[in-house]
């Protein structure tokens, strides 16, 4: 029906939920990256399947009143920003969408009504960690990101979404990296030195955090290196080398080596100061972090005799946040570093209610009900895959009265509501909250509580 290369005058209708416009015809499903609803758009055919294919505009002969005309089409290429070009507000309306669809459709749920999303003043250069792969591009070595669904790298100099200080500094650290010859790392041969720069920025305190993955240990003139960077960028308090020399995609390897300063920056979130280590989890939105939790802590509607249950507590952000209005605070984390930054973070910040153990969180709120500790509130904040069912059966069982559920994946909450629901809790509240503007990602909200 279709053949590649084909030209074909299509209206687009849709947008799906990572970004691509959607155009019908007879049946037949295309998706055009570029490409906003009320569209009209020349779009070449660039490959078909059986019922759908993949286009490009070749020319706009109607464009979106909501199309952000100035954002650069790299951002959409590499995915750094694959809403950039749909404006803000309506960005906001999409992901609020997202989370009335996901209920209903999964769940089945309709009459609770989802808030207007949570957004920034200024949705720009909010990011306070960079993840930057290092490539050779025509000869030379650069910093940027790659090409969706490739390792092809596009390089990069102004990533949009990073705080700017971040930008300077990889850039700057490029720029030595090419001054002294440094190789950088081939995917396809494996070869080459550097592999990647993973920055850290403290929203509030300002240290700065610079990791550089090496395929091997030595590093020709680091030392160097590192004098120019600390005298200009006085905020690095930390240059840690990562030893990753495996031909995997994961960023990080097992060793790791302080090159210069300490091994963690801090930062402050409600009012709290954390450590964050080069592999700690830590929010990338600052500000919008702490209306998150807030809303989370808002939605708990909390009392000095409330006992909270922290699941996948991390080093503690979202637990210790809490604690100052409860009577305790219960956390559970399977990553043991994590655990000890956790119990680190209370005793900095003074808090001596909030408890940290290392265990799956099923076990360990078996192992608490047989010791009596009976939690008003459970909190869950689960990585995107969400839940289990064995978790949530295990903390239905724990007869709290109020879930407080944090997600990252709109899809997999509402997976996880519908079973909640079918055990005794009913959701009566969902607050989307814009961690990650120009992206289709979004963090949402809800409260689940038990049925009398």
């Amino acid at each position: 029906m279709f053949v590649k290369n084909d030209m074909i005058e299509v209206e687009i209708v849709d947008v799906t939920h990572e970004g691509q416009g959607v155009a019908k015809i007879d049946g037949f499903v295309f998706f055009v990256e570029n490409a906003l609803p009320g569209e009209l758009i020349r779009m070449r055919v660039l490959k078909t399947k059986k019922s759908i294919g993949y286009g490009k505009v070749e020319e706009y002969i109607r464009v979106s009143e909501h199309r952000n005309q100035d954002v650069d089409t790299a951002y959409l290429r590499t995915g750094i920003a694959d809403f950039g070009h749909l404006s803000y507000s309506e960005q906001l309306k999409f992901k609020r969408k997202q989370v009335v669809d996901n209920l209903y459709k999964t769940a089945g749920i309709s009459d609770v009504e989802v808030a207007d999303t949570l957004g920034m003043e200024y949705p720009f250069a909010y990011r306070n960690k960079a993840t930057v792969p290092v490539r050779r591009v025509n000869g030379q070595l650069h910093t940027g990101f790659f090409r969706k669904h490739s390792h092809d790298l596009l390089p990069i100099e102004d990533y949009y979404i990073q705080e700017k200080e971040i930008d300077r500094l990889i850039n700057f650290t490029r720029d030595l990296l090419r001054r002294y010859d440094s190789k950088p790392y081939d995917e396809k041969e494996q070869t080459g030195l550097i592999r990647n720069l993973v920055i850290r920025r403290g929203h509030y305190s300002g240290e700065m955090m610079l990791i550089v993955v090496t395929t091997r240990s030595k590093v020709f003139r680091i030392e160097q290196m590192i004098e120019q960077i600390v005298t200009a960028f006085p905020a690095v308090v930390s240059i840690i080398q990562n030893i990753n020399d495996q031909h995997t995609n994961a960023i990080f390897g097992k060793e790791f080596r302080l090159l210069y300063g300490k091994e963690t920056i801090e930062d402050s979130m409600l009012g709290n100061v954390y450590e964050i280590s080069a592999q700690s989890f830590y929010q990338v939105n600052t500000v919008m972090a702490e209306k998150l939790y807030q809303t989370a802590i808002d939605f708990s509607d909390l009392t000095a005799d409330d006992v909270v249950i922290d699941a996948y507590s991390g080093i503690g952000t979202i637990g210790l946040s809490f604690a100052k209005d409860v009577k305790a605070v219960y956390g559970v984390e399977v990553i043991e570093t994590a655990v000890r930054d956790a119990k680190k973070n209370a005793e900095r910040n003074g808090i001596t209610n909030a408890h940290y153990v290392a265990d799956s969180a099923e076990h360990a709120m078996t192992k608490w009900s047989q010791e009596g500790i009976k939690p008003t509130v459970i909190v869950v904040d689960p990585p995107r895959k969400g839940l289990t069912e064995s978790f949530i059966k295990a903390s239905c069982a724990m007869q709290a009265q109020k879930i407080t559920y944090i997600s990252c994946n709109p899809a997999t909450m509402a997976r996880d509501i519908k079973l909640y629901e079918e055990l005794g809790y009913t959701l009566t509240k969902v607050q989307p909250v814009d961690l990650f503007p120009q992206t289709h990602h979004i963090e949402v909200v809800g409260l689940l509580v038990k049925r009398k």
